[in-house]
């Protein structure tokens, strides 16, 4: 990435997290020196205790570079996106920042001339053979490779509350009958079935977005991204649906709260399921809580809904690579390694891998108008214009 220092530093910067990986062997510990500005939206609970156990890593790698921890608080980065772009258009770019792989760099930074190709630090590390062909496809854009994917999140989760489904005698759901079911018996011991906080507007998007997967199949799913499949068709008619059916047993005050925020309605017992990334791991671990259970969301067996950032150490995630030792990880993180290499990866467009942040927001503006308008034609048609204006839809 463009940077203000010696190049050494940057690559340095750019390995932070690559030290996951291994190791990263540009230069000797006394020649890197400086400053090394960081900069991402990682301050919640278990993302702000990876960060620094990042930190702490690379500090004893590189003690003559003094880390400036540069982060703008908000989920998927909603507030720091609009930092970043005020810094880079203007000519002042951090030295390495935090971004999801896939169409949410390249578009936006790659094809504006605006970052450096990592192809010969793949190449020198070896990373190319111990990550999947799909992934490096990800993170490529007219034959080079843009950015280092340490870690591999998976946004199509359910979570829940082990000793509420115990008591209640429920099992996790795995179809979206199950689902209603559930949330019927949770709502009659006054218990919100459907846990959400959407205050920053992507988080009904996201668990949208596994009711379009747990629907359409990855196929389908896929076809949306790529104009194969129709915004307006009767599958997505049926997934707004569903989702509008979902909506009603949500938690009251969800405009009002963050993901995290939400999230402590499954820690206190007051929530039964929320959809969302296997973060939420990580931040449940943050709280010292461990009764809690996952499931992929309704439908969503065996597809792997897929986003990567560029630089942190796992917390709540897994390695990119295919060949890490699970004994450092979680029960969560062991399961989803095993689930990795064997499931059918599909892209998260929340998290900017599917689509260019343009269509994302516009993606995110028609479903959050959808939650409180509930009006499916109209949301079927915002999506298609959104389609169309990304150049993809006619």
């Amino acid at each position: 990435m463009r940077a203000r220092g010696p190049r050494v530093v940057v690559l340095a910067g750019i390995a932070v997290a690559a030290l996951a990986f291994g190791g990263f062997a540009a230069a000797s510990a006394a020649t890197v020196s400086g400053k090394l500005e960081i900069f991402s939206w990682w301050t919640a609970g278990g993302e702000a205790d990876a960060l620094q156990a990042l930190y702490n890593v690379y500090q004893k790698q590189y003690p003559n570079v003094k880390i400036v921890n540069a982060t703008v608080a908000g989920g998927a980065g909603t507030n720091a996106k609009a930092v970043l772009k005020t810094r880079m258009l203007g000519g002042d770019p951090p030295d390495s920042f935090q971004v999801h792989a896939g169409h949410e760099l390249i578009d936006t930074w790659v094809k504006a001339g605006k970052m450096e190709p990592l192809t010969s630090l793949f190449a020198s590390q070896g990373w190319q053979k111990v990550m999947p062909r799909g992934l490096i496809d990800i993170l490529s854009y007219q034959g080079q490779i843009w950015s280092v994917p340490v870690d591999i999140h998976r946004a199509n989760l359910l979570w829940y509350n082990k000793k509420v489904f115990a008591s209640a005698g429920l099992q996790p759901p795995t179809t979206f009958d199950q689902f209603f079911k559930d949330a019927d018996v949770l709502k009659a011991k006054g218990i919100s079935g459907f846990v959400l906080g959407d205050k920053e507007g992507w988080e009904s998007g996201h668990a949208f977005e596994t009711v379009l997967i747990g629907t359409l199949g990855p196929d389908a799913y896929k076809g949306l991204w790529t104009g194969k499949t129709p915004w307006t068709g009767s599958g997505v008619a049926k997934a707004l649906q569903t989702f509008k059916r979902m909506l009603t047993y949500a938690n009251s005050d969800h405009a009002a709260l963050t993901w995290d925020e939400a999230a402590q309605y499954i820690q206190s017992g007051k929530g039964g399921m929320q959809i969302m990334g296997d973060w939420e791991a990580g931040w449940f671990t943050s709280k010292n809580f461990a009764d809690y259970g996952w499931v992929p969301a309704p439908g969503n067996q065996r597809i792997y809904d897929t986003l990567s950032d560029s630089f942190g150490l796992p917390k709540g995630s897994i390695c990119a690579r295919t060949d890490c030792s699970p004994a450092a990880f979680s029960p969560y993180q062991q399961w989803a390694m095993q689930q990795w290499p064997t499931n059918t990866i599909v892209p998260s467009v929340i998290h900017g891998a599917a689509a260019s942040e343009g269509w994302s927001t516009e993606y995110i503006d028609a479903i959050g108008l959808f939650v409180t308008s509930g009006d499916i034609a109209a949301t079927q048609t915002a999506l298609q214009k959104a389609c169309a204006d990304a150049g993809v839809c006619k």
